[in-house]
Protein backbone atom coordinates (compact mmCIF):
# COMPACT_ATOMS: atom_id res chain seq x y z
CA UNK A 1 0.00 0.00 0.00
CA UNK A 2 1.45 3.36 -1.10
CA UNK A 3 1.60 5.65 2.28
CA UNK A 4 1.56 9.43 1.92
CA UNK A 5 2.71 12.17 3.98
CA UNK A 6 0.32 15.11 5.50
CA UNK A 7 1.98 17.61 2.89
CA UNK A 8 1.77 15.53 0.04
CA UNK A 9 -1.84 14.28 1.02
CA UNK A 10 -2.69 17.64 0.87
CA UNK A 11 -1.33 18.82 -2.73
CA UNK A 12 -3.53 15.69 -3.88
CA UNK A 13 -6.37 17.00 -2.46
CA UNK A 14 -6.06 20.43 -3.90
CA UNK A 15 -5.40 18.90 -7.21
CA UNK A 16 -8.19 16.19 -7.05
CA UNK A 17 -10.72 19.12 -5.94
CA UNK A 18 -9.25 20.49 -9.69
CA UNK A 19 -10.11 17.86 -11.70
CA UNK A 20 -13.16 16.56 -10.22
CA UNK A 21 -14.66 20.48 -9.25
CA UNK A 22 -17.52 20.24 -12.03
CA UNK A 23 -21.12 20.25 -10.63
CA UNK A 24 -23.39 17.09 -12.13
CA UNK A 25 -25.88 19.00 -14.36
CA UNK A 26 -23.18 21.04 -16.18
CA UNK A 27 -22.76 18.70 -19.04
CA UNK A 28 -26.44 17.86 -19.18
CA UNK A 29 -27.45 21.16 -19.55
CA UNK A 30 -26.25 21.92 -22.91
CA UNK A 31 -26.62 18.62 -25.78
CA UNK A 32 -24.09 17.37 -27.76
CA UNK A 33 -23.85 18.36 -31.02
CA UNK A 34 -23.02 16.68 -34.47
CA UNK A 35 -20.81 20.42 -35.36
CA UNK A 36 -17.25 19.76 -35.36
CA UNK A 37 -16.67 23.16 -34.35
CA UNK A 38 -19.21 22.75 -31.01
CA UNK A 39 -17.04 20.57 -28.38
CA UNK A 40 -18.53 19.77 -24.92
CA UNK A 41 -16.51 20.79 -21.92
CA UNK A 42 -16.93 19.34 -18.37
CA UNK A 43 -17.57 23.06 -17.62
CA UNK A 44 -19.54 23.79 -20.77
CA UNK A 45 -19.84 23.85 -24.59
CA UNK A 46 -17.25 25.78 -26.77
CA UNK A 47 -17.75 26.95 -30.22
CA UNK A 48 -14.68 27.54 -32.13
CA UNK A 49 -13.89 27.40 -36.11
CA UNK A 50 -13.05 24.76 -38.47
CA UNK A 51 -11.01 25.60 -41.12
CA UNK A 52 -7.53 24.66 -42.58
CA UNK A 53 -7.11 21.41 -41.69
CA UNK A 54 -8.03 22.59 -37.89
CA UNK A 55 -10.50 22.89 -35.36
CA UNK A 56 -9.39 26.00 -33.22
CA UNK A 57 -10.76 26.94 -29.62
CA UNK A 58 -9.73 30.06 -28.00
CA UNK A 59 -10.39 31.97 -24.61
CA UNK A 60 -11.75 28.65 -23.47
CA UNK A 61 -11.75 29.90 -19.05
CA UNK A 62 -9.81 27.42 -17.01
CA UNK A 63 -9.87 29.23 -13.30
CA UNK A 64 -12.06 32.20 -12.00
CA UNK A 65 -10.64 36.15 -12.88
CA UNK A 66 -7.65 36.37 -10.05
CA UNK A 67 -9.17 39.59 -9.08
CA UNK A 68 -10.31 40.43 -5.50
CA UNK A 69 -10.26 38.06 -3.21
CA UNK A 70 -8.40 35.80 -5.67
CA UNK A 71 -5.60 38.02 -6.28
CA UNK A 72 -2.95 36.38 -4.74
CA UNK A 73 -4.30 33.70 -4.17
CA UNK A 74 -4.20 29.53 -5.55
CA UNK A 75 -6.52 30.08 -8.54
CA UNK A 76 -10.11 28.22 -8.78
CA UNK A 77 -11.93 26.71 -11.04
CA UNK A 78 -13.67 28.19 -13.49
CA UNK A 79 -17.54 28.81 -13.02
CA UNK A 80 -19.73 26.49 -15.79
CA UNK A 81 -22.09 28.21 -18.33
CA UNK A 82 -24.90 26.86 -19.47
CA UNK A 83 -25.11 28.18 -23.21
CA UNK A 84 -22.42 27.53 -25.83
CA UNK A 85 -19.35 29.76 -25.02
CA UNK A 86 -17.99 31.59 -28.56
CA UNK A 87 -14.18 30.23 -28.65
CA UNK A 88 -12.93 32.63 -31.83
CA UNK A 89 -11.20 35.06 -30.46
CA UNK A 90 -8.12 34.57 -27.64
CA UNK A 91 -8.69 36.17 -24.45
CA UNK A 92 -6.94 38.68 -22.65
CA UNK A 93 -3.04 39.01 -22.13
CA UNK A 94 -2.10 39.23 -18.30
CA UNK A 95 -1.17 42.37 -16.67
CA UNK A 96 1.53 43.84 -18.34
CA UNK A 97 3.93 46.76 -19.43
CA UNK A 98 5.36 46.98 -22.12
CA UNK A 99 8.84 45.92 -22.56
CA UNK A 100 12.14 45.65 -25.08
CA UNK A 101 10.15 48.15 -27.58
CA UNK A 102 7.60 45.09 -27.75
CA UNK A 103 4.05 46.72 -28.20
CA UNK A 104 1.84 44.53 -25.74
CA UNK A 105 0.58 45.15 -22.80
CA UNK A 106 -1.84 44.65 -20.79
CA UNK A 107 -4.22 45.79 -17.24
CA UNK A 108 -6.99 42.83 -17.59
CA UNK A 109 -6.49 40.32 -14.43
CA UNK A 110 -9.18 38.36 -16.04
CA UNK A 111 -6.97 36.42 -18.16
CA UNK A 112 -6.61 33.21 -17.06
CA UNK A 113 -7.55 30.75 -20.10
CA UNK A 114 -6.63 28.20 -22.19
CA UNK A 115 -6.74 27.29 -26.13
CA UNK A 116 -7.04 24.07 -28.32
CA UNK A 117 -6.02 23.63 -31.73
CA UNK A 118 -6.98 19.56 -33.00
CA UNK A 119 -6.58 18.39 -36.68
CA UNK A 120 -9.33 17.74 -38.43
CA UNK A 121 -8.79 15.26 -41.51
CA UNK A 122 -11.03 15.34 -44.54
CA UNK A 123 -13.85 12.64 -43.84
CA UNK A 124 -12.89 11.98 -40.74
CA UNK A 125 -15.63 10.71 -37.95
CA UNK A 126 -13.48 8.96 -35.80
CA UNK A 127 -9.77 8.40 -34.97
CA UNK A 128 -7.65 7.13 -32.42
CA UNK A 129 -7.04 9.86 -29.50
CA UNK A 130 -3.94 12.00 -30.67
CA UNK A 131 -0.93 13.31 -28.63
CA UNK A 132 -1.18 16.54 -26.47
CA UNK A 133 1.51 18.85 -26.48
CA UNK A 134 0.85 21.76 -24.11
CA UNK A 135 2.77 25.01 -24.23
CA UNK A 136 3.71 27.24 -21.89
CA UNK A 137 4.74 30.99 -23.26
CA UNK A 138 7.94 32.94 -22.55
CA UNK A 139 8.49 36.68 -21.32
CA UNK A 140 10.87 36.52 -18.36
CA UNK A 141 7.80 36.26 -16.22
CA UNK A 142 6.53 39.60 -16.79
CA UNK A 143 5.35 39.56 -20.59
CA UNK A 144 3.94 37.30 -23.41
CA UNK A 145 0.84 35.62 -23.67
CA UNK A 146 -0.93 32.55 -25.50
CA UNK A 147 -2.35 34.43 -28.34
CA UNK A 148 1.16 35.00 -29.79
CA UNK A 149 1.88 31.69 -30.76
CA UNK A 150 0.05 30.28 -34.10
CA UNK A 151 -0.76 26.58 -33.50
CA UNK A 152 -2.19 25.19 -36.42
CA UNK A 153 1.18 24.17 -38.51
CA UNK A 154 2.42 21.89 -35.24
CA UNK A 155 -1.04 20.11 -34.65
CA UNK A 156 -1.14 19.45 -38.33
CA UNK A 157 1.88 18.49 -39.22
CA UNK A 158 2.77 16.79 -35.98
CA UNK A 159 -1.05 15.02 -35.61
CA UNK A 160 -1.17 16.49 -32.05
CA UNK A 161 -3.52 18.20 -30.28
CA UNK A 162 -2.18 21.44 -29.03
CA UNK A 163 -3.13 23.28 -26.43
CA UNK A 164 -1.50 26.68 -24.98
CA UNK A 165 -2.25 29.03 -22.00
CA UNK A 166 -1.70 31.97 -20.20
CA UNK A 167 -0.98 32.54 -16.38
CA UNK A 168 -0.61 35.67 -14.27
CA UNK A 169 3.30 37.34 -14.49
CA UNK A 170 5.02 39.67 -12.53
CA UNK A 171 3.79 40.94 -9.48
CA UNK A 172 0.68 39.02 -9.94
CA UNK A 173 2.43 35.83 -10.22
CA UNK A 174 5.67 35.43 -8.99
CA UNK A 175 6.00 37.81 -6.11
CA UNK A 176 6.37 36.89 -2.80
CA UNK A 177 4.95 38.77 0.33
CA UNK A 178 5.00 37.56 4.11
CA UNK A 179 1.04 37.66 4.05
CA UNK A 180 1.10 35.63 1.37
CA UNK A 181 -0.12 31.40 1.50
CA UNK A 182 3.45 30.10 2.56
CA UNK A 183 2.88 27.02 1.10
CA UNK A 184 2.64 29.09 -2.64
CA UNK A 185 4.11 32.07 -2.11
CA UNK A 186 5.46 33.72 -5.07
CA UNK A 187 4.49 30.89 -7.21
CA UNK A 188 0.86 31.80 -8.26
CA UNK A 189 1.86 31.76 -12.02
CA UNK A 190 3.38 28.74 -11.52
CA UNK A 191 -0.35 27.28 -10.09
CA UNK A 192 -2.17 28.94 -12.74
CA UNK A 193 -0.05 26.59 -14.86
CA UNK A 194 -0.55 23.35 -12.94
CA UNK A 195 -4.30 24.65 -12.71
CA UNK A 196 -4.35 24.35 -16.86
CA UNK A 197 -2.43 21.00 -17.01
CA UNK A 198 -5.54 19.67 -14.40
CA UNK A 199 -8.16 21.05 -17.47
CA UNK A 200 -6.12 19.33 -20.36
CA UNK A 201 -6.45 16.16 -18.16
CA UNK A 202 -10.02 16.23 -17.78
CA UNK A 203 -11.13 17.81 -20.87
CA UNK A 204 -8.72 17.38 -23.48
CA UNK A 205 -10.15 13.99 -24.85
CA UNK A 206 -13.53 15.59 -26.02
CA UNK A 207 -10.66 17.55 -28.67
CA UNK A 208 -9.74 14.16 -29.91
CA UNK A 209 -6.75 14.39 -27.65
CA UNK A 210 -5.47 11.63 -25.65
CA UNK A 211 -5.03 12.50 -21.78
CA UNK A 212 -2.36 9.52 -21.00
CA UNK A 213 -0.52 11.44 -22.94
CA UNK A 214 0.75 15.15 -22.28
CA UNK A 215 3.73 16.71 -23.33
CA UNK A 216 4.60 20.51 -21.72
CA UNK A 217 6.52 22.55 -23.39
CA UNK A 218 7.80 25.76 -23.27
CA UNK A 219 10.67 28.17 -24.21
CA UNK A 220 12.53 30.58 -22.24
CA UNK A 221 10.67 31.43 -19.19
CA UNK A 222 7.65 29.02 -20.31
CA UNK A 223 11.04 26.34 -20.15
CA UNK A 224 12.16 27.74 -16.71
CA UNK A 225 7.95 26.69 -15.70
CA UNK A 226 8.72 23.43 -17.26
CA UNK A 227 11.82 22.48 -15.08
CA UNK A 228 9.74 24.02 -11.96
CA UNK A 229 6.96 21.72 -12.64
CA UNK A 230 9.84 18.62 -12.97
CA UNK A 231 10.94 20.10 -9.57
CA UNK A 232 7.46 19.28 -7.95
CA UNK A 233 7.04 15.89 -8.13
CA UNK A 234 4.42 15.77 -5.15
CA UNK A 235 2.09 18.06 -7.28
CA UNK A 236 2.75 17.45 -10.63
CA UNK A 237 3.35 13.04 -11.15
CA UNK A 238 0.67 12.26 -13.24
CA UNK A 239 -0.23 15.77 -14.53
CA UNK A 240 2.14 14.78 -17.75
CA UNK A 241 3.96 12.59 -19.59
CA UNK A 242 6.87 14.12 -20.79
CA UNK A 243 8.95 17.02 -21.15
CA UNK A 244 10.38 19.78 -23.57
CA UNK A 245 12.58 22.72 -22.59
CA UNK A 246 13.69 25.29 -24.66
CA UNK A 247 16.86 27.76 -23.01
CA UNK A 248 16.47 27.23 -19.38
CA UNK A 249 18.95 26.10 -17.15
CA UNK A 250 16.88 23.50 -14.88
CA UNK A 251 19.67 22.98 -12.30
CA UNK A 252 20.72 26.81 -12.48
CA UNK A 253 20.37 28.87 -9.15
CA UNK A 254 17.33 30.66 -8.31
CA UNK A 255 16.07 33.12 -5.37
CA UNK A 256 14.71 31.46 -1.81
CA UNK A 257 11.09 32.50 -0.92
CA UNK A 258 12.82 35.01 1.84
CA UNK A 259 14.76 36.80 -1.27
CA UNK A 260 11.85 37.18 -2.91
CA UNK A 261 9.94 38.35 -0.06
CA UNK A 262 12.22 41.48 -0.03
CA UNK A 263 11.01 42.35 -3.54
CA UNK A 264 7.56 41.65 -2.84
CA UNK A 265 7.91 44.11 0.36
CA UNK A 266 9.42 47.01 -1.84
CA UNK A 267 6.41 46.63 -4.12
CA UNK A 268 4.24 46.67 -1.21
CA UNK A 269 5.74 49.90 0.16
CA UNK A 270 5.82 51.63 -3.07
CA UNK A 271 1.77 51.32 -3.37
CA UNK A 272 1.32 52.23 0.44
CA UNK A 273 0.43 48.65 1.90
CA UNK A 274 3.66 48.68 4.00
CA UNK A 275 1.76 47.56 7.43
CA UNK A 276 2.03 43.52 7.29
CA UNK A 277 -0.97 43.19 9.36
CA UNK A 278 -2.98 44.79 6.41
CA UNK A 279 -1.03 44.55 3.68
CA UNK A 280 -2.85 41.37 1.83
CA UNK A 281 -6.43 43.16 1.84
CA UNK A 282 -4.01 46.92 0.88
CA UNK A 283 -2.96 44.72 -2.42
CA UNK A 284 -5.79 43.17 -2.81
CA UNK A 285 -7.13 46.70 -3.78
CA UNK A 286 -4.95 48.42 -5.60
CA UNK A 287 -5.11 49.08 -9.23
CA UNK A 288 -3.64 46.81 -11.50
CA UNK A 289 -1.75 49.82 -13.30
CA UNK A 290 -0.32 50.82 -9.74
CA UNK A 291 1.12 47.15 -9.33
CA UNK A 292 2.73 47.50 -12.35
CA UNK A 293 4.33 50.41 -12.71
CA UNK A 294 5.53 49.61 -8.60
CA UNK A 295 6.84 46.39 -9.71
CA UNK A 296 9.03 48.00 -13.07
CA UNK A 297 10.02 50.42 -10.70
CA UNK A 298 11.83 48.02 -8.68
CA UNK A 299 12.57 45.93 -11.01
CA UNK A 300 14.67 48.25 -13.31
CA UNK A 301 16.78 46.76 -15.69
CA UNK A 302 16.85 44.00 -14.01
CA UNK A 303 15.00 41.05 -16.29
CA UNK A 304 15.74 38.66 -13.48
CA UNK A 305 13.48 39.75 -10.56
CA UNK A 306 10.68 37.56 -10.91
CA UNK A 307 11.97 34.20 -11.81
CA UNK A 308 10.24 31.66 -9.30
CA UNK A 309 11.43 31.11 -6.05
CA UNK A 310 12.68 27.85 -4.25
CA UNK A 311 11.44 26.92 -0.81
CA UNK A 312 7.47 26.58 -0.76
CA UNK A 313 5.57 23.63 -1.96
CA UNK A 314 5.40 24.96 -5.02
CA UNK A 315 9.49 24.70 -5.60
CA UNK A 316 10.40 22.75 -2.89
CA UNK A 317 14.08 21.98 -3.73
CA UNK A 318 16.89 23.84 -6.15
CA UNK A 319 17.27 21.81 -9.43
CA UNK A 320 20.69 21.11 -8.14
CA UNK A 321 19.81 19.15 -5.35
CA UNK A 322 16.97 17.74 -6.75
CA UNK A 323 18.11 16.30 -9.96
CA UNK A 324 21.04 14.13 -8.40
CA UNK A 325 18.93 12.88 -5.64
CA UNK A 326 16.12 12.00 -8.43
CA UNK A 327 13.19 14.25 -6.52
CA UNK A 328 12.00 15.39 -9.84
CA UNK A 329 9.12 13.97 -11.97
CA UNK A 330 10.88 10.93 -14.14
CA UNK A 331 9.95 11.28 -17.34
CA UNK A 332 11.81 11.98 -20.59
CA UNK A 333 13.13 15.38 -21.47
CA UNK A 334 13.69 16.85 -24.57
CA UNK A 335 16.18 20.27 -23.41
CA UNK A 336 18.74 22.50 -25.11
CA UNK A 337 18.49 25.69 -26.38
CA UNK A 338 19.92 28.00 -29.09
CA UNK A 339 23.68 28.46 -29.42
CA UNK A 340 23.79 32.17 -29.76
CA UNK A 341 21.37 33.12 -26.84
CA UNK A 342 22.97 36.08 -25.26
CA UNK A 343 23.33 37.72 -28.67
CA UNK A 344 20.32 38.73 -28.21
CA UNK A 345 20.75 41.16 -25.02
CA UNK A 346 23.74 42.11 -26.39
CA UNK A 347 21.70 44.00 -28.90
CA UNK A 348 19.21 45.10 -26.63
CA UNK A 349 22.12 46.86 -24.58
CA UNK A 350 23.57 48.02 -27.89
CA UNK A 351 20.23 49.95 -29.22
CA UNK A 352 20.25 51.41 -25.35
CA UNK A 353 23.35 53.05 -26.36
CA UNK A 354 25.77 50.83 -24.43
CA UNK A 355 27.89 49.55 -27.55
CA UNK A 356 30.52 46.92 -27.09
CA UNK A 357 33.95 47.55 -28.59
CA UNK A 358 37.26 46.54 -28.53
CA UNK A 359 38.37 48.75 -26.43
CA UNK A 360 35.48 48.75 -23.81
CA UNK A 361 35.19 44.72 -24.33
CA UNK A 362 37.47 43.42 -21.31
CA UNK A 363 35.38 46.06 -19.38
CA UNK A 364 32.03 44.56 -19.99
CA UNK A 365 33.98 41.00 -19.51
CA UNK A 366 34.79 42.12 -16.29
CA UNK A 367 31.35 43.23 -15.26
CA UNK A 368 29.87 39.85 -14.69
CA UNK A 369 32.98 37.66 -14.25
CA UNK A 370 34.66 39.82 -12.05
CA UNK A 371 38.33 37.83 -10.62
CA UNK A 372 37.66 35.42 -13.14
CA UNK A 373 37.81 37.99 -16.31
CA UNK A 374 41.56 37.48 -16.98
CA UNK A 375 40.97 33.55 -17.88
CA UNK A 376 37.69 34.64 -19.44
CA UNK A 377 39.90 36.76 -22.06
CA UNK A 378 42.33 34.48 -22.56
CA UNK A 379 39.78 31.99 -23.33
CA UNK A 380 37.82 34.68 -25.34
CA UNK A 381 39.44 37.83 -26.70
CA UNK A 382 37.76 40.43 -28.12
CA UNK A 383 38.52 38.63 -31.57
CA UNK A 384 37.13 35.65 -31.09
CA UNK A 385 34.16 36.13 -33.18
CA UNK A 386 33.19 38.61 -36.13
CA UNK A 387 32.96 41.34 -33.96
CA UNK A 388 33.73 42.32 -30.17
CA UNK A 389 29.89 42.59 -29.79
CA UNK A 390 29.27 39.28 -30.82
CA UNK A 391 32.17 37.77 -28.88
CA UNK A 392 30.43 38.84 -25.89
CA UNK A 393 27.50 37.45 -26.79
CA UNK A 394 29.01 34.30 -27.55
CA UNK A 395 30.35 34.27 -24.25
CA UNK A 396 27.55 34.94 -22.11
CA UNK A 397 25.94 31.93 -24.28
CA UNK A 398 28.18 29.48 -23.57
CA UNK A 399 28.13 29.83 -19.84
CA UNK A 400 27.33 32.59 -17.09
CA UNK A 401 26.59 31.76 -13.65
CA UNK A 402 23.71 34.71 -13.28
CA UNK A 403 21.76 34.07 -15.68
CA UNK A 404 20.33 30.19 -16.51
CA UNK A 405 20.15 31.09 -20.33
CA UNK A 406 23.36 29.73 -21.65
CA UNK A 407 24.61 26.58 -23.32
CA UNK A 408 26.50 24.75 -20.53
CA UNK A 409 23.51 25.23 -17.79
CA UNK A 410 21.42 23.16 -20.42
CA UNK A 411 24.17 20.21 -21.02
CA UNK A 412 24.59 20.43 -16.85
CA UNK A 413 20.84 20.22 -16.38
CA UNK A 414 20.69 17.29 -19.25
CA UNK A 415 23.32 15.18 -17.45
CA UNK A 416 21.66 14.83 -14.16
CA UNK A 417 18.87 14.10 -15.29
CA UNK A 418 20.12 11.68 -17.76
CA UNK A 419 20.87 9.80 -15.04
CA UNK A 420 17.04 9.07 -14.03
CA UNK A 421 15.83 9.53 -17.64
CA UNK A 422 16.20 9.75 -21.09
CA UNK A 423 17.16 12.97 -21.82
CA UNK A 424 17.49 14.56 -25.92
CA UNK A 425 19.58 17.09 -25.69
CA UNK A 426 19.86 19.73 -28.93
CA UNK A 427 21.62 22.61 -29.56
CA UNK A 428 19.16 25.29 -31.91
CA UNK A 429 22.13 26.63 -34.54
CA UNK A 430 20.80 28.51 -37.79
CA UNK A 431 22.63 31.48 -38.19
CA UNK A 432 19.58 32.68 -40.91
CA UNK A 433 17.22 32.69 -38.20
CA UNK A 434 15.06 36.12 -38.43
CA UNK A 435 15.24 37.57 -34.22
CA UNK A 436 11.59 37.55 -33.34
CA UNK A 437 12.00 40.83 -32.12
CA UNK A 438 12.99 42.45 -35.29
CA UNK A 439 16.45 44.87 -34.01
CA UNK A 440 19.88 45.21 -36.33
CA UNK A 441 22.37 45.88 -33.57
CA UNK A 442 25.37 46.65 -36.21
CA UNK A 443 26.86 42.90 -35.67
CA UNK A 444 25.62 39.15 -36.62
CA UNK A 445 23.11 38.30 -34.62
CA UNK A 446 23.17 34.46 -35.38
CA UNK A 447 20.56 31.92 -33.38
CA UNK A 448 20.00 34.28 -30.67
CA UNK A 449 17.34 33.79 -27.71
CA UNK A 450 13.78 32.74 -28.80
CA UNK A 451 14.82 32.16 -32.41
CA UNK A 452 13.62 28.97 -33.08
CA UNK A 453 10.16 30.27 -32.22
CA UNK A 454 9.32 30.88 -35.89
CA UNK A 455 10.80 27.14 -36.86
CA UNK A 456 7.63 25.75 -34.51
CA UNK A 457 5.14 28.57 -35.18
CA UNK A 458 5.38 29.93 -38.62
CA UNK A 459 5.33 33.93 -38.27
CA UNK A 460 5.83 33.88 -34.74
CA UNK A 461 6.27 37.41 -33.66
CA UNK A 462 6.78 38.99 -29.99
CA UNK A 463 3.47 40.83 -30.69
CA UNK A 464 0.38 39.99 -32.17
CA UNK A 465 0.56 43.86 -34.16
CA UNK A 466 2.95 42.34 -36.94
CA UNK A 467 3.63 38.71 -38.53
CA UNK A 468 7.08 37.56 -38.38
CA UNK A 469 8.78 36.97 -41.89
CA UNK A 470 9.00 33.93 -44.06
CA UNK A 471 11.81 31.51 -43.42
CA UNK A 472 14.77 31.22 -46.13
CA UNK A 473 14.50 27.53 -47.83
CA UNK A 474 17.28 26.13 -45.93
CA UNK A 475 15.52 27.04 -42.59
CA UNK A 476 11.92 26.30 -43.67
CA UNK A 477 13.62 22.25 -44.54
CA UNK A 478 15.00 22.60 -40.95
CA UNK A 479 11.79 23.85 -39.57
CA UNK A 480 9.55 20.91 -40.99
CA UNK A 481 12.71 18.47 -39.48
CA UNK A 482 11.97 20.27 -35.93
CA UNK A 483 8.54 19.79 -36.20
CA UNK A 484 8.65 16.26 -36.93
CA UNK A 485 11.19 15.60 -34.35
CA UNK A 486 9.26 17.33 -31.65
CA UNK A 487 6.36 15.68 -32.92
CA UNK A 488 7.03 12.09 -32.46
CA UNK A 489 8.62 12.96 -28.99
CA UNK A 490 5.04 14.05 -27.77
CA UNK A 491 3.72 10.56 -29.48
CA UNK A 492 6.43 7.84 -28.23
CA UNK A 493 9.35 9.83 -25.69
CA UNK A 494 11.61 9.71 -28.42
CA UNK A 495 12.57 11.59 -31.18
CA UNK A 496 12.93 10.80 -34.81
CA UNK A 497 11.99 12.32 -38.37
CA UNK A 498 11.59 11.05 -41.50
CA UNK A 499 15.26 11.97 -43.42
CA UNK A 500 17.17 12.96 -40.22
CA UNK A 501 19.80 12.17 -38.15
CA UNK A 502 19.27 9.39 -35.50
CA UNK A 503 19.08 11.36 -32.14
CA UNK A 504 20.33 9.00 -28.91
CA UNK A 505 19.49 9.11 -25.55
CA UNK A 506 22.62 12.31 -23.86
CA UNK A 507 24.51 9.54 -22.58
CA UNK A 508 27.52 11.02 -23.76
CA UNK A 509 28.88 14.74 -24.86
CA UNK A 510 28.98 13.71 -28.58
CA UNK A 511 25.28 12.92 -28.45
CA UNK A 512 23.67 16.28 -28.38
CA UNK A 513 21.72 17.42 -31.69
CA UNK A 514 22.68 19.67 -33.98
CA UNK A 515 19.79 21.87 -35.55
CA UNK A 516 21.39 23.19 -38.41
CA UNK A 517 20.51 23.50 -41.89
CA UNK A 518 22.25 20.77 -44.06
CA UNK A 519 24.66 20.16 -40.89
CA UNK A 520 21.92 18.39 -38.56
CA UNK A 521 22.85 15.68 -36.72
CA UNK A 522 24.66 14.68 -33.32
CA UNK A 523 27.68 16.82 -32.08
CA UNK A 524 30.01 17.58 -29.27
CA UNK A 525 28.70 20.73 -27.64
CA UNK A 526 30.29 20.44 -24.39
CA UNK A 527 33.34 21.07 -26.32
CA UNK A 528 31.89 23.69 -28.62
CA UNK A 529 30.85 25.50 -25.73
CA UNK A 530 33.95 25.38 -23.78
CA UNK A 531 32.12 23.46 -20.78
CA UNK A 532 35.39 22.29 -19.40
CA UNK A 533 36.72 25.56 -19.45
CA UNK A 534 33.83 26.90 -17.36
CA UNK A 535 33.57 23.75 -15.40
CA UNK A 536 37.50 24.63 -14.12
CA UNK A 537 36.42 28.55 -12.95
CA UNK A 538 33.24 27.49 -11.40
CA UNK A 539 33.02 23.41 -10.39
CA UNK A 540 30.08 24.47 -7.87
CA UNK A 541 27.73 25.30 -10.66
CA UNK A 542 29.61 22.78 -13.06
CA UNK A 543 29.63 19.69 -11.70
CA UNK A 544 29.11 16.95 -14.66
Amino acid sequence: MTSFSPARLGVLVLLAAWVMSVPAQAESQVPLVSDPAVVMTQEGAVRGVVADGVRAFKGIPYAKPPTGARRFAVPEPAEPWTSVRDATRYGSACPQLERYGIPESSSDEDCLFVNVTAPLRAGETSAAPRPVLVWIHGGAFVGGSSGLYPLDTLAKEGDLVVVSLNYRLGAFGFTAHPAFDADYNGGYGLMDQRAALAWVKRNIASFGGDPGNVTVAGESAGAGSVCMHLLAPDQMTGLFERAIVLSAGCASALPSVGEGEKIGMAIAAKVGCADPVSALACLRAKPVDDLLKAAADIAGANILTFTPLIGAKTVPLPGAEAFPAGKFVRVPVMNGGTRDEQRLYVGYAALAGEAVTAANYPEKIGEVYHEKAGAVLGKYPATYSSSPPATLGTVWSDFRRDVGINNCAYLEAGKLMGAFVPVYEFVFADSDAPPVTPIDPGFEMGAVHSSELPYLFPHFDNTMKRAGPELKPGSQKLADLMIAYWASFARSGAPSAPGGAAWEPFLADDRVMNLEPGKSGLFDATAAHHCAFWKSLYPADLTR
